[in-house]
């Protein structure tokens, strides 16, 4: 389903009951809202009702043109929710989701229940031009993101996935070659100038923030950061994880979710 946005539009996926409380989720860069899809069966169930939201560029939403910031994705969210009339929500978000997601907690603060951040950063890392700068210039030379698929499925999950399921590894690699180089660039840009570490004392929202125990690119220690640092924070950490654990330990990740979910119900 799409929403209709100065020109542009944002694609989202809404389900569960009209009157079930909202919990809404952002995706990782080069992903789209599909990376949830093992978390989608328990929240119906639970009786939940799910938006997910593609990030411009992504999936269904078209790109802008030029360089974001993570206030920019923010009130793209805040755009969206005014759009399908939704008021507060409990926020889930992944990699930049989860930026998105400090973005929003403190803009919004009041459209917030609770927030969790999964595999993250607080604030754009020492030397990070070195290390996305190649990325970035092999997007704009090849006019494509296929050429950064393979690496970027190394860094999100252990070798041990793969194997295991085969079908998903694949469908995941497909939607990174198939992002929009725009919507990439745009939101590297974002990635690679932000700093939260000074508002985090705002967020009073309830936070959980997990990681996977073997995330290079949003090492444990920043995430256990941001749950120190807001008012009320806690942090989880999965094992035997990379950068999706909610893909490549989903029992574990909804185990943790669920019942975080159910107590800000």
């Amino acid at each position: 389903m799409l929403i209709n946005l100065d020109g542009r539009k944002i694609y989202y996926d809404l389900n569960g009951p009209d009157d079930g409380p909202v919990v809404c989720f952002t995706h990782s860069l080069s992903s789209d809202g599909g990376m949830w899809a093992e978390q989608m069966p328990g929240l119906i169930n639970a009786g939940y009702r799910v938006l997910r939201l593609d990030m411009r560029g992504h999936g269904g939403s078209d790109p802008v043109a030029g360089d974001y910031t993570m206030e920019d994705l923010a009130d793209d969210v805040a755009v969206s929710l005014d759009a399908l009339g939704l008021d507060k929500v409990q926020f889930v978000g992944l990699s930049i989701g989860g930026m998105i997601g400090q973005a929003f907690a403190i803009k919004y603060p009041n459209r917030l229940i609770s927030a969790m951040l999964c595999d993250t950063m607080p604030a754009t890392p020492d030397g990070a031009d070195a290390a996305w700068g190649p990325r970035l210039q092999g997007v704009r030379d090849a006019n494509s993101v296929a050429p950064l698929a393979d690496g970027t499925m190394e860094r999100w999950f252990t070798d041990a996935f793969k194997p295991r399921n085969p079908g998903r590894w694949q469908q995941i690699r497909e939607t990174i070659a198939g992002t929009t180089p725009a919507g990439y660039l745009g939101c590297g840009a974002a990635i690679l100038n932000f700093d939260f570490r000074g508002q985090h004392k705002t967020i009073a929202v309830p936070t959980l923030v997990i990681c996977g125990d073997q995330d290079e690119g949003t090492p444990p220690a920043g995430n256990k950061l941001i749950a120190e640092n807001v008012q009320n924070g806690r942090y989880e950490e999965i094992a035997d994880a990379r950068h999706f654990p909610n893909v490549e330990h989903p029992d574990v990740f909804n185990g943790i979710m669920m019942p975080w979910l159910a107590q800000h119900r």
